[in-house]
């Protein structure tokens, strides 16, 4: 079990039992230790231990590129309707932290990736998140394993073979299924949308996820003129054969 152990803008992730130690001073992590408790280094500085969350995870998991952004992942589980108890084929792991999030919603989770560092990386994530019950990580192009899927509740794809894998979800989905398809460039999402609709899946619809953080100050109140607003398009459909 990994927890997070916080003060000020210090964020330690430690185990039971673990040493570690800081400029703040040496701390000796009980054995017993649990969210809630405050644990002190040996030079008196106090640590709040707090139980990891999805935003300490999205922060914290080693990353092997850009990961998909928390409203992205909202977006997938909210149009999707992932639920506990749901199977999902994922593919283009990544960090896997869309796998990862899944797994800790309750639903069972085979991800795909293609790269075996990045595979690797994600498979240590999935374990730091406390997911291995519930997620697989597989190395190996989602397509040539599609045969051994089916009645899946949901496919969540983010590669760019996604169009190839889109036009085999009826066969996928269990009838009410969705896939989701996460696309950097608008011309990827269109190919995927029309892939989608050409297999006779209902609903198909893009997105383009964006979105704006407001600043309040004395002057008044606007959308930050500073980060990243447009992340990339979602594509979702569903099969209700």
């Amino acid at each position: 079990m990994t927890l997070l152990f916080t003060h000020e803008d210090r964020e330690y992730l430690l185990s039971p039992g673990e040493r570690f130690g800081t400029d703040l001073g040496v701390l000796e992590v009980p054995e017993d230790v649990t969210h809630g408790d405050t644990v002190e280094t040996h030079l008196g500085t106090e640590f709040s231990v707090r139980r990891l969350r999805g935003p300490d995870l999205f922060h914290h998991l080693e990353r092997t590129g850009a990961p998909m952004l928390p409203r992205d992942i909202g977006l997938v589980v909210g149009h999707a309707g992932i639920q506990r108890g749901d199977h999902v084929l994922d593919a283009g792991t990544g960090t896997g932290v869309l796998a990862v999030t899944l797994g800790r919603l309750g639903a069972t989770v085979e991800s795909y990736e293609r790269d075996p560092e990045f595979a690797s990386v994600a498979r240590d994530n999935v374990e730091l998140a406390g997911v291995t019950d519930s997620v697989t990580v597989h190395t190996g192009d989602v397509t040539d394993h599609l045969d051994g899927h089916s009645g899946l509740d949901a496919v969540t794809l983010d590669t760019e073979d996604a169009p190839a894998v889109v036009v085999e979800t009826p066969d996928l989905l269990a009838p009410g299924g969705s896939v989701a398809a996460y696309s950097p460039f608008v011309e990827d999402a269109r190919e995927v949308a029309e892939e989608a609709r050409g297999t006779g899946l209902d609903s198909v619809r893009t997105l383009e996820t964006i979105q704006r953080e407001m600043e309040f100050g004395e002057r008044g109140s606007r959308p930050s003129t500073a980060g990243v607003g447009h992340t990339g398009f979602l594509t979702i459909g569903r099969h209700t054969a």
